[in-house]
């Protein structure tokens, strides 16, 4: 799936403008829904293949946030931050 390997290639990108070396994080409404095609050979590929940085994005563990609720579960820990 070509959508899934620009998400890969992008979120790959990201992951190294960033040094996520704990992880990256892939959200939103979509990627729940295209999760097979993100398990895929394609999206991984797409993801590592970042020659010459390719060793330090092979450190880079890749999650879906299956919560629906992810973003306003953060925005209610970020409010509560405000009130401290």
């Amino acid at each position: 799936m070509l959508f899934a390997e620009a998400l890969g290639a992008e979120a790959g990108n990201l992951g190294l403008r960033g040094t996520a070396t704990a992880g990256v994080y892939v959200g939103g409404g979509i990627a729940p829904q295209i999760l097979p095609a993100l398990k895929a050979e394609g999206f991984l590929r797409a993801f590592f293949d970042k020659a010459p940085m390719d060793a330090l994005v092979a450190q880079m563990p890749v999650h879906v946030i299956l919560n629906t609720d992810a973003g306003l579960l953060g925005a209610a820990v970020a409010a509560a931050a405000l009130l401290d």
